[in-house]
């Protein structure tokens, strides 16, 4: 493994999951955790500065009007999908990469002013200070219970909760699941005006590029129980929006309020044990 330079102008972050940390020791307790986990051969950290030095880069791509998405290649950390929304009043980044260059910023920046930049959940905090700095320190939203998962604490930090607009027609709404303060965003003009939830991995899409599914935690296949799922779904019930993306670009591109309730009444019926005789 290449020697990580730790010089104040460097920023250094978890090989595994991508988030950054004030140091580059011990262990990262985001991969600790049970929903992450530690590669059998433990520990690695790495730079942006050793990211940059290996090629890696930020990739734009227009998925609809207003909505960029930005994704690191070659694939660093969990390779989370960024979606940046643009409105008549600033743009808001969504579930951060977990590296920065140029063109990127730039991209951004060209889209007028930052109004926040937010994390759904704690692996997808990806090097959030360095694109604050980047961007003329731009907010960092962070729902309280997720505070204590923050391993760079930054002044731009400030913590939210319940639910909070960022814009007119875009609004972060707080729901717990995967982990305590797991979030996503309603944007009610995108999909030509049929709304778009950006669900992340607190409603995660299938491969069928039909239904949706919950869990606590992914790589670990850890459900969460009965009661939770349909608190999920009842607390984005009243949004409406007719395309979601998950934190990797998947899930229904129309009738998708329909498909998350439907998937949550499958889910549901599954664990509370209405099919054992399938079984």
């Amino acid at each position: 493994m290449a020697e990580i330079d730790l010089h104040p102008g460097s920023v250094v972050l978890c090989a595994t999951c991508g988030v950054e940390h004030a140091v580059a020791s011990g262990t990262c307790e985001i991969c600790a955790d049970e929903r992450q986990y530690m590669p059998p051969g433990g520990q690695v950290w790495t730079s942006l500065r050793e990211l940059r030095r290996r090629g890696h880069r930020v990739t734009v791509a227009e998925c609809e009007p207003e909505l960029l998405s930005l994704v690191v290649t070659p694939e660093v950390g969990i390779g989370q999908h960024c979606f940046v929304v643009s409105t008549p009043q600033g743009s808001v980044i969504w579930d951060v990469p977990p590296f920065i260059d140029r063109p990127a910023v730039d991209r951004i920046h060209a889209l007028g002013p930052v109004l926040a930049i937010v994390a759904s959940h704690p692996h997808m905090f990806g090097v959030q200070s360095a694109w604050s700095h980047a961007l003329g320190q731009a907010p960092i939203l962070v729902c309280e219970p997720m505070l204590e998962w923050v391993r760079r604490p930054d002044a731009a930090i400030t913590p939210w909760r319940g639910s909070l607009e960022l814009a007119s027609g875009l609004v972060l709404h707080e729901l717990g699941g995967h982990f305590a303060g797991s979030s996503v965003l309603h944007w009610a003009a995108g999909a030509a005006g049929g709304g778009v939830l950006l669900s992340s991995d607190t409603i995660h899409g299938n491969p069928d590029g039909k239904t949706v599914t919950f869990m606590r935690s992914y790589p670990n296949r850890i459900p969460l129980s009965a009661p939770v799922v349909a608190r999920l779904a009842a607390m984005v019930a009243d949004l409406t929006f007719d395309r979601l993306y998950d934190n990797f670009g998947h899930g229904p591109s129309h009738g998708a309020a329909a498909a998350v309730e439907r998937s949550a009444q499958r889910y549901v019926s599954w664990v509370r044990g209405d099919f054992d005789e399938l079984t």
